[in-house]
C-alpha cells in the first residue's frame, strides 16, 4: 500500500505495489510540466516534497542510463495554437502575456535538464498530442515510461490514458507528482492509474534502478 503523503491525511491509499523491474535500455523518464510557476505556487509541492523526490529519481535515472525527456507547455507569439473553444488555455491567450522565449526557461531550477536531454513543447495537456514525443521514444527504442510531474489531474492523467492506449508500459511515481487537490491526487493514484500503470514510490523506483 501507499500511505498518503499529505499532512493530516486520515486514510491510506490502498494501492497494490507490484515488484518493479526496469529495463533501462527500454525505459524513458518523462519530467512532465515541472514549471517554475506551477510548482512554486502549489502548496502541496512543498508539503509533499515533490521536488526532492523527483530529483532523487532523476539523478538515479541518469546514472542508470534511462532516456530523460522534459515536457513543457509553451506557445508562439500571439498564441496561434490556442482556440477560443479551448477552456484550458483560452484565458492565457486572452491575458496577452507573452509566452516564454525559451522552453527551458519554464523548468524549475531544482530539476534542470542537461543539454543532451530533449525538451518537448506541447500546446495541450497531453504530452503526446500534437508533439513528436512518440516518434522520439520509438526512435530511441523506449516502450516503458516513468512519469513524474504536475499536475496529477492534468498532464499525468492525460498522458497515462493516451500512453496506455498506445501500448506503453507505465510507472507513475506517486510522490513525484502533485495536485492542488489532494483528494483528486489520491483518487487517481488509488483507483484510476492502477488500471493502466504501476503506481510506485520514488524509493521503489530508485531501488529498482539501482538493482
Amino acid at each position: 500500500t501507499i500511505h498518503s503523503a499529505y499532512p493530516g491525511a486520515r486514510r491510506r491509499l490502498e494501492v497494490a505495489m507490484a515488484d518493479i523491474e526496469i529495463d533501462v535500455n527500454r525505459t524513458a523518464l518523462l519530467m512532465a510540466d515541472f514549471h517554475t510557476a506551477g510548482m512554486t505556487e502549489n502548496p502541496m509541492v512543498q508539503e509533499r516534497r515533490t521536488l526532492d523526490r523527483a530529483r532523487e529519481v532523476l539523478h538515479i535515472a541518469r546514472w542508470a542510463g534511462v532516456f530523460v525527456a522534459y515536457i513543457v507547455v509553451n506557445f508562439r507569439s500571439g498564441y496561434p495554437e490556442i482556440s477560443d473553444m479551448n477552456q484550458t488555455f483560452s484565458a492565457r491567450k486572452a491575458d496577452g502575456v507573452p509566452p516564454a522565449a525559451s522552453p527551458g526557461a519554464l523548468i524549475h531550477a531544482a530539476v534542470p535538464p542537461l543539454q543532451t536531454e530533449p525538451i518537448i513543447t506541447k500546446h495541450r495537456v497531453n504530452a503526446f498530442f500534437g508533439t513528436d514525443l512518440d516518434m522520439m521514444l520509438r526512435a530511441q527504442g523506449r516502450d516503458t515510461l516513468i512519469l513524474m510531474g504536475h499536475a496529477t489531474s492534468g498532464v499525468i492523467l492525460s498522458t497515462v490514458r493516451y500512453a496506455a492506449d498506445a501500448d506503453y508500459g507505465l510507472i507513475v511515481v506517486e510522490d513525484g507528482c502533485a495536485d492542488r487537490n489532494p483528494q483528486v491526487h489520491d483518487l487517481l493514484m488509488e483507483k484510476v492509474f492502477p488500471r493502466q500503470a504501476t503506481v510506485a514510490s520514488a524509493q521503489d523506483v530508485v531501488r529498482a534502478l539501482n538493482s
